[in-house]
């Protein structure tokens, strides 16, 4: 621990008979003469990091006393030097981040240094969940099917991540089979407070998944980071952010009878969206915040950046510490847990006026009314009485109004596939409870087991073509369906227990068979999937189910039972059985009955036993990986799932030259709004015709084992080759269709010459021919998911700046990180207002001297007929850390040359 910074270290009592030290927040308030009660309890934790790390170098005194002056609607310039107590990955994001470690102890030897040099400074827990598809459903050998064949496929990469385990002192990893890193992390990594050599401190972190958020429900403070940052933050880099404004939303009222979690946390969504949180922290208080469940607050921490906060908070108090209780943490803990919080004053949750935030939303749960978010993005929210005719309306809106561009008139035509199944517009065809979102939350899963229960009383079924699966974040979810009586009256409706992962959610629902995909594209059908998830932009469910929608988990039943969206539940039956119609108030449970069977979800010894296997019984599949490499360096043997990533070729102990500008560059790709990681980054299924699948071919791949891009994030060829690859993406350089319609795909217009071929080989071409490339694109650029191949993709296709309206905070973060420019269009312009086509040259001047934080500079667009336009540009480099990670090529370079000069 760092000297006793401002006189500030302190004793406090635990029990009776037990003390601990502490780095006492009061005691600061009174040596600064500065009012920190009146601060919002997520910056005063913060400020607790900052004080307790500080060294005199990475972080300074004044480092202290800038953050306990934060003001609510101060100009935001400070950088905070942030070092976290831990850090968590899944496995999509773990896997590169382990290749680029392994990478660094390989220079390390070479440039005769102590391998061991290269080594995590905090614990790092990395939690396989994204591997597994659903591909056997409605069997109850499902589960065991689906684990075998997950294993089959990534066998190399569980190699790897074993040859990790025993390389890395402080790398963990909770094996496949246990559930979804953010309820794992919630049930059983977070340990509210550590202990280092005598003295405590908060659970913080940061996380590879942009829900890390989900730990804010317990009073944690932590986010999600892109794989790049997250490895400089293990290695001993502070994690560096400008101060946030603090949004508080008061909560009042308590929600009506009939409405879940999740439609809280949706209305949630869309409001802060409106309001425009991005980048912000947000933080809940009121009597409304105090009357949630742990698992309520939960949920809606987990959504954080679908509403594009960094974090959705929620302070600690007696429900915190009853979850704490329920889900098998020791006594002692808890004793800890609550003595700090009270004793650093941070403990319960504010009321209205308590705390100086920037500014405050105020919302009434009372308000809030059943709802599902889609069809495209999780902020479109639609109470359930709107769905069916705003989904009528959306099917014959043009694209550019959200909408799928089709003929009012053949809404309710009926297709029939080879199968012999007859397939409609909105037919649900995919059904899913599944993601932590929801699966963390036992009131909203007993409810689903409920509704499941009366449906199959009264005799409705649910039409077996339709894809349903019940995939956990967490085996307790399974223990307390079957203690409560409910898991058979799911697995009647088909939802059955099928994994322990994201699945769906992330877009590993699996295929359709080869009759339905058919249908679905000769007659361009407007499929449906319904799903309790987080995530439902375009092509991340299936890439030929074009409307997506968010409910919660009873909601996914009662539709999977309606089968069609075109349907108003709250007039028309959910079905028909034994010739009654069966309307949904018929099935649908009252909150009285969820809270009588909530007993068996907060069991502390089913908690205790069932993690105790993490370590104790990690399960035969994982105990029989054979071939695991040994030793402090990896030898990289031939993988198309693993290889020597090539960020540190060419590497040497100075940085290269600072920027000198760009000139005569090209555009690869001109985008609109809203553009996701999603997107930019390889994700879902791999297409046989794509250059990754074609590259796979290439290297005797067969079809049936491409797996998914998230499992082979291993293989840069592999991931280079997928970025901007998604099947749905529109590149506004190529010309619209006929009937005005975009042309979807990875594809581009070579220049000069218009020559239109795929993304990656155009931009091999360029690269072969010295030509630097940019992207162009709208508002929002690199919302969704916190994936680092999103910036590791563009910047190995060559692409050496980026231009948008504005930027989602991580992606924003990650391109610096890998040495790409993000600028932003000031005012009004944009690319339609300055016509940027695709067919122009670039230059971009003014980065050629001393670089500053958020300095302008200027983009010359030269147009084909010789005209020359000047246009003035801010720079996304926000912090001074991120300049020097610009200069040294990116921040891994920045910290391996920090690393080994040590």
């Amino acid at each position: 621990m760092s000297r006793n910074t401002l006189n500030t270290l302190k004793e406090f009592r635990i029990t009776d008979s037990r003390k601990g030290k502490f780095y006492s927040l009061p005691a600061l308030e009174k040596k600064l003469g500065v009012n920190l009660s009146r601060l919002p309890v997520s910056i005063r934790i913060v400020l607790e990091s900052v004080l307790r790390n500080c060294d005199g170098k990475k972080v300074t005194e004044e480092h202290v006393r800038e953050l306990a002056n934060w003001g609510c609607n101060a100009p935001r310039t400070d950088e905070i030097p942030f070092v976290v107590a831990r850090v968590v990955l899944q496995d999509f994001t773990g896997v590169p981040l382990l290749a680029d470690l392994a990478a660094m102890r390989g220079v390390a030897k070479k440039m005769n240094v102590q391998p061991k040099n290269i080594e995590p400074l905090v614990p790092v827990d990395l939690v396989v969940d994204h591997s597994v598809q659903i591909d056997y459903y409605r069997d109850p050998k499902a589960l065991d099917l689906n684990m075998k064949l997950e294993f089959e496929r990534n066998n190399e990469r569980y190699q790897f991540m074993k040859w990790g385990m025993q390389a890395f002192d402080t790398f963990g990893v909770v094996p496949p089979g246990f559930g979804i890193v953010h309820q794992v992390n919630l049930e059983y990594l977070a340990r509210g407070v550590h202990q280092k050599d005598g003295v405590f401190y908060p659970d913080t972190l940061v996380g590879t998944d942009s829900h890390t958020t989900m730990i804010n429900g317990i009073g944690v403070v932590g986010w999600g980071v892109g794989g790049i940052e997250a490895e400089a933050g293990m290695l001993g880099q502070p994690v560096y952010f400008l101060t946030p404004d603090v949004v508080g939303v008061n909560l009042t009222g308590a929600l009506r009878e009939g409405c879940t979690a999740t439609d809280l946390v949706l209305t949630i969504t869309e409001l802060l969206r409106r309001e425009k949180v991005v980048g912000k922290f947000v933080e809940f208080f009121g009597d409304g915040t105090e009357s949630l469940t742990l698992t309520d607050r939960a949920t809606i921490a987990n959504m954080a950046p679908e509403y594009g906060a960094t974090m959705g908070f929620f302070p600690v108090d007696e429900a915190t510490l009853d979850y704490f209780r329920g889900t098998g943490r020791s006594n002692a803990e808890v004793a800890a847990f609550e003595a700090y919080f009270r004793a650093q004053n941070l403990f319960g949750i504010p009321r209205s006026g308590e705390i100086d935030y920037t500014t405050v939303v105020a919302l009434d749960l009372g308000s809030v009314a059943p709802s599902l978010a889609g069809p495209k993005r999780p902020q479109d929210r639609i109470e359930i009485g709107n769905v069916k005719s705003t989904f009528a309306d959306l099917f014959s809106k043009p694209t550019s109004e959200n909408g799928f561009n089709k003929r009012a008139e053949d809404l309710n035509v009926a297709y029939e596939n080879a199968d012999g199944i007859s397939v409609k517009n909105g037919d649900v065809l995919i059904a899913a409870i599944t993601s932590c979102t929801n699966t963390s939350n036992p009131s909203v899963l007993l409810a689903a087991g409920l509704l499941c229960k009366k449906a199959v009383e009264a005799g409705l079924q649910v039409s077996p073509h339709i894809k349903t699966s019940l995939a956990p974040g967490s085996r307790v979810v399974t223990k307390y369906l079957e203690a409560a009586g409910l898991l058979p009256y799911m697995e009647k409706l088909g939802f059955g227990v099928t994994a322990y992962g994201c699945t769906t959610c992330i877009g590993n629902a699996g295929d359709l068979t080869p009759a339905m995909n058919e249908a679905i594209v000769k007659n361009d059908i407007v499929a449906s999937a319904v799903l309790s998830g987080n995530r439902n932009f375009e092509a991340r469910i299936h890439p030929n189910i074009r409307s997506n929608f968010l409910a919660s988990p009873p909601l996914v039943v009662a539709y999977a039972i309606a089968g069609n969206m075109n349907v108003d539940l709250m007039k028309e039956p959910v079905g028909v059985a034994n010739g009654k119609e069966i309307y949904l108030g018929d099935i649908w449970p009252t909150s009285a009955e969820i809270q009588k069977l909530m007993k068996f979800a907060m069991n502390a010894k089913t908690f205790k036993e069932n993690y105790a296997d993490v370590k104790g019984a990690p399960g035969k599949l994982w105990q029989q990986i054979k071939g695991v490499a040994s030793g402090e360096v990896y030898n990289w043997p031939a993988s198309t799932y693993i290889a020597e990533p090539p960020f540190f070729d060419d590497f040497t102990m100075e940085p290269k030259a600072a920027a000198t500008g760009i000139q005569n560059a090209r555009a690869l790709g001109v985008f609109g709004d809203s553009i996701t990681t999603d997107h930019i980054s390889p994700a879902g299924s791999i297409k046989e015709t794509s250059p990754a699948g074609q590259w796979l071919l290439a290297n005797g791949v067969l079809k049936a084992d491409f797996n998914s891009y998230g499992s082979r994030r291993g293989n840069h060829e592999v991931m280079m080759r997928g970025t901007f690859a998604n099947v749905r993406i529109k590149n506004l350089m190529v010309p619209a269709k006929p009937d005005g319609s975009r042309v979807e795909g990875g594809i581009t217009l070579y220049q000069p010459g218009n020559e239109e071929m795929s993304i990656y080989d155009a931009a091999m071409k360029y690269i072969e021919n010295g030509v630097p490339t940019m992207i162009f694109a709208g508002e929002e650029y690199g919302t969704g998911s916190s994936r680092d191949w999103a910036a590791k993709g563009t910047q190995l296709l060559g692409v050496k700046a980026v231009f948008a309206r504005s930027y989602e905070r991580i992606h924003r973060s990650n391109l610096v990180g890998m040495g790409v420019l993000p600028l932003q269009f000031m005012g009004d312009d944009s690319v339609q207002s300055l016509g940027i086509t695709g067919t122009e040259t670039f230059d971009l001047q003014g980065i050629e001297g001393e670089i500053t934080p958020q300095m302008e500079a200027t983009l010359v667009i030269h147009r084909a007929n010789g005209d020359a336009q000047k246009v003035q540009v801010l720079l996304r480099i926000d912090t001074p850390i991120e300049v020097d990670y610009y200069k040294h090529g990116g921040i891994l370079p920045f910290v391996l040359r920090q690393l080994l000069a040590a």
